[in-house]
């Protein structure tokens, strides 16, 4: 008896070593806390966006607004040159809005993967796209640590027929649902560029990333950096500013 109870007990270790262990958390929640962790119900932030390439850098200043998981719109306010471009997200669909030609121009899926602004962030991802929540299936797969916390190491795979660009994204997610790093990776699952939080501080009543660095795996001296300047949570922000109407009458 005493032997058959040792073989379980080691079956028992070998499952919760395979495949996730008992006291875990749901991977699929991990993900979902951690978006919703970065946007909160509602945001406002100033960010300094910096594009440096190995002959030149460029720098703008970038004001955005958030509501939930769905809406965004944020405005180049610097340099002068491009002050007023601005972008908005509402749902599934994407504009953005040139003031020299006073034009409006909705994004197309295909056009949702590009660059912005010439940066290594893709119009989806300085939108904050959550479809890795419903669009991929989640799997813990290591667990690290960091700054005393227990961090999950996430793989995400896209659901058969799922409308997404990645073969797969690997996320690293402390269990205070703060995201220090999601990797990118195309249909034969290798890496594009990956996504880091460099500094993690007390920013709009929270602890935060406040610098972002996305950088292509083959690009070492490609990379954008993304500074927060200020960040508040929860203002009674209107509906009204994620509309076309608000995207033409820039908030700088």
């Amino acid at each position: 008896m005493k032997r058959i109870f040792a073989a379980l007990a080691v079956l028992m270790c070998f499952a919760a070593a395979g495949h996730g262990r008992i006291n875990d958390p749901d991977p699929r929640e991990l993900v979902k806390g951690a978006v919703n962790y970065l946007r909160g119900k509602t945001s406002q932030a100033v960010v300094e966006m910096t594009i440096h390439r190995p002959d030149w850098q460029r720098q703008m200043t970038i004001k955005a607004w958030t509501e939930g998981r769905e809406n965004s719109i944020f405005w180049i306010a610097a340099p002068p040159k491009d002050r007023g471009n601005g972008t908005l997200k509402r749902g599934d669909e994407m504009w953005i809005f040139n003031p020299k030609v006073n034009r409006v121009i909705k994004l197309p899926p295909s056009m949702m993967s590009q660059s912005w602004q010439g940066s290594d962030f893709s119009n989806n991802d300085l939108a904050k796209s959550d479809n890795i929540v419903d669009q991929y299936t989640h799997e813990i797969i290591d667990r690290q640590t960091h700054q005393g916390k227990t961090v999950y190491v996430i793989r995400s795979l896209p659901k058969p027929g799922a409308p997404v660009v990645w073969g797969m994204q690997e996320l690293k997610i402390r269990e205070d649902h703060i995201l220090i790093r999601q990797a990118f990776f195309d249909e034969d699952q290798e890496l594009v560029k990956a996504l880091t939080m460099e500094k993690i501080e007390m920013l709009g009543g929270r602890l935060y990333p406040v610098k972002w660095k996305m950088q292509k795996a083959d690009q070492k001296e490609e990379y954008t950096v993304l500074d927060y300047q200020s960040l508040e949570f929860g203002l009674d922000i209107s509906d009204r500013i994620f509309t076309i109407a608000s995207l033409k009458n820039p908030r700088l």
